[in-house]
């Protein structure tokens, strides 16, 4: 992805610290004297002074509040804002940990982990066959997502809530089947009712509106379409997925997934919008 995308996760670090502690936050907006002197003392040319160095690349206004060695062999370990990070000790690369860790290449600003990702993604949504989809689509639609949803989940709801005005940001939605409370739960079970409706559309849209759609069963591809929403990395319901793979976020509002979408197309890169929220799935599901 290209800078911006870069500067959200570094910033994303930064609001993690602060909401786990704020007087930690306020720190690494106005870092201490102590510790900028800290970032500044390698000597340039090294792997520190390269590590400190491909930080401020990516965020100029994000101090590097220690650097050294690592048990991660070729890379340096920082502390930035409270969080741990690797860097490559050429500067090269840029390693975040946690559940939600990847890899940038900071020299072509680009998130490598993400990009694997959205190739598989884009492969494993193909398998799905597009009448397996239920669509609510404009006319002529400038941009098309794919959404994983689930018919309990309340931003799942908010989202269907808005579906004209994203249809008229001219977003065309394909919803898949991901019943986050797990197969065979009563969530699962309305969840196929809907893909054994006649017109899907209605039962989705009454489902999501009171929770009451008539009980049906057939041959459906809930199972088939839960298990690639699991294979793509869905840890809550909405997941919004562009045409390419790229992760968009969990709820986002119309205007704000248009401008995501068209900064995508543009080849300026997306990031999740600043207002995206998800339902977690159950625990076990």
């Amino acid at each position: 992805m290209m800078k911006r995308t870069l500067l959200a996760v570094l910033g994303a670090i930064s609001l993690s610290a602060c909401a786990q502690a704020p007087e930690a936050g306020k720190a690494a907006q106005a870092p201490s004297a102590s510790a900028a002197a800290t970032a500044a003392k390698p000597a340039a040319g090294t792997p520190d002074a390269r590590a400190i160095a491909a930080v401020r690349q990516l965020n100029p206004q994000v101090e590097v509040e220690r650097v050294g060695a690592s048990a991660l062999p070729g890379f340096r370990e920082a502390i930035v804002a409270g969080q741990v990070v690797y860097v490559s000790d050429d500067g090269r690369y840029l390693f975040l940990p946690g559940s939600g860790g990847a890899l940038f290449d900071v020299a072509a600003k680009k998130n490598l982990s993400e990009a694997a990702m959205a190739a598989m993604r884009k492969q494993l949504l193909q398998t799905i066959p597009a009448s397996e989809r239920i669509v609510f689509a404009p006319a002529k639609p400038k941009h098309t997502v794919t959404v994983f949803t689930d018919v309990e989940c309340g931003y799942c709801r908010k989202l269907h809530s808005e579906i004209a005005e994203y249809n008229r940001q001219g977003i065309a939605i394909e919803y898949l089947a991901f019943p986050r409370m797990g197969l065979g739960s009563e969530d699962y079970k309305k969840m196929v009712s809907v893909w054994c409706a006649a017109d899907r559309r209605k039962a989705l849209t009454q489902a999501k509106a009171d929770g009451r759609v008539p009980s049906k069963d057939c041959k459906s591809s809930v199972n088939m379409q839960y298990d690639i929403g699991q294979r793509v990395g869905l840890a809550g319901t909405p997941m919004i997925l562009a045409s390419d793979g790229t992760q968009l976020g969990g709820y986002v509002p119309p205007a704000a997934l248009r401008a995501a979408l068209d900064k995508l197309a543009a080849g300026d890169g997306a990031a999740p919008a600043a207002t995206t929220a998800a339902d977690p799935v159950a625990p076990g599901a």
